[in-house]
C-alpha cells in the first residue's frame, strides 16, 4: 500500500524535454528564436537580464496568494512572493546607487521587512506585482540615459557595466533560489 506524503510529486508542463519549464516554442525567452544572440555587449547584458526577470515570473505563474507567501524551506523567511518584494527593494535600491540626489526610502521598511511583509494577501501580492514592475522600468529608464557601459554614476562612480552584471547576478542568484521553492510549493521542476 502506497504511503501519503506531504512532499508534492515532481513534474513539468514540458513535452519535449522532461527538465524544461516549458516547450522551447511556448517559452517566452525564446523569442530571439534559436540563432545567434543579440550583437554587442550592452545588447547582451540586457537579453540576459530580461530572461532571468521572465524566469523569476515563470516561477511564480500559476500561484495563489498562500502558494506565494508559503516559506517553503523553514526556517528561511524565503518565499517566491519575498523573491518579488526583495527584488523590488534591490531594484530600488540600484537607483540610488546611480544618483548624485538624496536616496530613495526602501519600499518595505527596515532590514527583512521584503520578506517578513510576505504575507498571503492578495494587495500584498499585486502590490509586489506592481513594485517590481515600477522599480524595474524606472532603473531601466535611467540606465537608458548611460548607453556606454564604462561611464561611472553615482557618488561611488560605479561603472554601468558593473551594475549590470550585478543585476543579472542577482536575479540569477535569486531565480535559482526560487527553482527550489517552486519545487517545494507544487513539485513543478525545469529550468
Amino acid at each position: 500500500m502506497a504511503r501519503m506524503s506531504d512532499q508534492p510529486a515532481r513534474w513539468t508542463r514540458a513535452t519535449v524535454y522532461p527538465d524544461m519549464w516549458a516547450d522551447p516554442d511556448d517559452d517566452p525567452r525564446n523569442s530571439n528564436g534559436e540563432g545567434a544572440g543579440p550583437d554587442g555587449e550592452l545588447a547582451t547584458l540586457q537579453d540576459f537580464l530580461r530572461d532571468y526577470r521572465l524566469t523569476l515570473r515563470m516561477k511564480c505563474e500559476g500561484l495563489d496568494t498562500e502558494q506565494l507567501a508559503r516559506r517553503s524551506v523553514p526556517p528561511s523567511t524565503m518565499s517566491l512572493l519575498g523573491l518579488l518584494r526583495h527584488l523590488a527593494e534591490v531594484e530600488r535600491d540600484w537607483r540610488n546607487w546611480i544618483s548624485d540626489d538624496e536616496p530613495l526610502p526602501k519600499l518595505y521598511g527596515g532590514s527583512d521587512a521584503d520578506f517578513d511583509g510576505a504575507v498571503a494577501d492578495q494587495a500584498v501580492v499585486d502590490a509586489a506585482y506592481a513594485d517590481l514592475a515600477r522599480e524595474q522600468g524606472e532603473l531601466d529608464a535611467a540606465l537608458a540615459e548611460h548607453p556606454d557601459l564604462g561611464e561611472r554614476l553615482g557618488r561611488d562612480g560605479i561603472a554601468v557595466r558593473e551594475l549590470m552584471v550585478h543585476r543579472i547576478d542577482e536575479y540569477a542568484r535569486h531565480c535559482g533560489h526560487a527553482d527550489l521553492l517552486r519545487e517545494c510549493v507544487d513539485g513543478r521542476v525545469g529550468q
